[in-house]
């Protein structure tokens, strides 16, 4: 099944009833994380674009299995998946050649999700705007804005230790740094460091936010011509950003800051694009900057998300992992594989959801499930001598 279905309203009535918000304490999340517009009542479904908290069905989970494991059961040739791996740099560089930076938007829902982006008494700069005209991949596409209490509760529950832990590990870590070759941002009290940046969609929200801040951000890419993009950008400022070219999963290439050094790793829709064989690596390289007390933001493609199982037989490289027409491949994650690739890095959890959402066309009348991961991880300090 690759078309979109279209439901009647009997059964939508049927299946949407069955739906709850998905409230886990364990998540530390919260009340009303990832948007706020809940489906309560049926016939409400065409009235928005998005719903929020969705919880599926045994039936619809079945249902997601068995369009997978269909659209798997035909493999990409092994001699073609090892052009896609060896040239995916250059797959990338077309893609934004072809795009520019045209296929996505800023990414101001960030600083709501992640307010760890933000140093010690920072505000973001988007904060009003950030729930509008945002693409497929944004957790808040079509959901109703979020007060001011609320943003300030999000940093007041659960990342009160995360900032005071940046600042105790910040003493001991400015001392490090004189012992280190200089480096771009070494004079920073506060340091972000954005993986597979891409043109520039996260960049420049934070660029935004944490200017006339004592932070620093770095952002890199292994397509040149995304860093390019990026240090042409009218608010590209190498005095508080470094942007560079670089593959992380090069295992012996070096990155242009010291290792415990930064207070804030993000990955965002990047993570997914590594072969899976390669992300174990990748996670624990990406770990050994944290500072201690740092913390890594995580947000990628969920497992049976639409965009899976639209997928046609052929363009399975291996299970969960597919390669678009245009040469970019795609893992789908699960909250499990999630929490096993940061903790095997040595971060302890601070969240991991699953992000399930009904995304709508009203004019066609047709529903979608859309599934997205999101965590944050944290690098714990070392054991006390004493």
């Amino acid at each position: 099944m690759h078309k979109l279905q279209r439901l009647s309203v009997a059964k939508l009535a049927t299946v949407f009833l069955k739906l709850s918000v998905r409230l886990k304490s364990s998540t530390g999340r919260p009340s009303v994380p990832l948007g706020a517009r809940l489906l309560t009542n049926p016939d409400d479904i065409f009235k928005h674009n998005m719903w929020d908290h969705v919880e599926w069905t045994e039936e619809d989970r079945e249902n997601a299995r068995r369009q997978a494991a269909e659209n798997s059961s035909v493999r990409l040739p092994l001699t073609e998946q090892g052009k896609l791996d060896r040239e995916a740099s250059q797959y990338w560089d077309k893609f934004y050649e072809m795009h520019q930076d045209k296929f996505f938007k800023d990414r101001k829902w960030l600083f709501l999700e992640f307010p760890e982006l933000l140093p010690p008494g920072a505000e973001s700069q988007d904060a009003d705007t950030c729930r509008s005209n945002q693409p497929a991949e944004s957790p808040l596409q079509g959901t109703s804005s979020t007060d001011a209490g609320t943003r300030r509760h999000r940093r007041n529950t659960g990342d009160v230790h995360f900032q005071e832990a940046g600042q105790d590990a910040g003493r001991g870590e400015k001392e490090a740094a004189e012992q280190t070759s200089a480096f771009p941002g070494q004079h920073a009290s506060f340091r972000i460091f954005e993986a597979g940046c891409g043109v520039g969609n996260s960049v420049f929200p934070i660029l935004k936010s944490i200017k006339n801040t004592d932070s620093f951000l770095y952002c890199c890419d292994f397509s040149p011509r995304a860093i390019q993009m990026v240090k042409d950008h009218p608010d590209y400022d190498d005095s508080v950003c470094h942007a560079f070219v670089h593959d992380i999963c090069e295992e012996t290439a070096s990155f242009p800051f010291p290792p415990q050094s930064l207070d804030v790793v993000l990955a965002v829709f990047v993570l997914s694009a590594i072969h899976p064989d390669r992300l174990q690596g990748v996670a624990n390289r990406l770990s050994a900057y944290l500072k201690p007390g740092g913390i890594f933001l995580f947000r990628d493609r969920g497992r049976y998300d639409l965009s899976q199982l639209r997928f046609k037989k052929g363009r399975c490289l291996s299970e969960n992992f597919y390669t678009c027409g245009d040469g970019t491949c795609v893992y789908f994650f699960t909250k499990e594989e999630v929490h096993d690739l940061f903790s095997k890095a040595g971060l302890e959890e601070i969240q991991n959801l699953e992000d399930r959402r009904l995304q709508v066309n009203r004019r066609q009348k047709v529903v979608m499930r859309r599934v997205w991961m999101q965590g944050k991880f944290r690098k714990p300090y070392p054991p006390s001598s004493s």
